[in-house]
């Protein structure tokens, strides 16, 4: 059952979209995602199966959501942002795309892309500076600033964001032991500092 004022475009199978949202050709949605109030999907934009776009979200141009992605409202994926599957961008969180900007002073020509590895988490109110990569299944906390590159599994918090710890995939903070309360997997830090899964 289709909820009220989301709709079927012939654009796109499968796909529900809201009827005071628009969706500017060209643009690839996958079956299974809705579009909920208010949002604006420009030019180029290439959205994944089941995702939720929620209210007042405006993405692209040229930007790619993956699969299954939530993004809650008010949040804006500007031009050079990609998100990988399964990422959660919280409410209001803030892209950017360019480091110094000015009204009065041209600056498309220098878009820094950010890319969202998958399975991350950003947080409510969090903002993520331009030019950084963030590592997948990482989780930035809310009201965090991102200014630099987040490696996969990290915990970051704080204005700038710092490491405090370490995520599991299932979104658990990590003990000593570096196991996962909620499933069990186990993590283990190799020589440089990085995190990965070892079973």
């Amino acid at each position: 059952m289709t909820s009220p004022g989301l709709v079927e475009d012939p654009r796109f199978p499968g796909v529900s979209i809201h009827s005071s949202s628009y969706v500017d050709d060209p643009a690839s949605i996958g079956p299974g995602t809705k579009i909920w109030h208010f949002s604006h999907i420009l030019g180029n934009v290439r959205i994944g199966s089941d995702c939720s776009i929620g209210q007042n979200v405006m993405i692209g141009p040229n930007v790619t959501v993956g699969a299954r992605c939530k993004i809650q409202n008010n949040v804006s994926l500007y031009e050079g942002v990609n998100l990988a599957d399964d990422v959660f961008c919280g409410p209001s969180c803030v892209f950017t795309n360019v480091t110094n900007p000015r009204a009065s002073v041209e600056r498309k020509s220098e878009f820094r892309p950010t890319t969202v590895g998958r399975g991350a988490t950003i947080g409510a109110n969090a903002t993520i500076v331009c030019g950084h990569s963030i590592g997948e299944y990482a989780f930035i906390a809310a009201g965090a600033v991102v200014t630099s590159d987040v490696l996969a599994y990290a915990l970051m918090a704080g204005v700038p964001a710092r490491r405090i710890g370490w995520m599991s995939r299932s979104g658990e903070r990590l003990g000593p032991d570096l196991v996962c309360p909620r499933d069990g997997s186990r993590y283990a830090e190799d020589p440089l500092g990085h995190l990965e899964l070892v079973g």
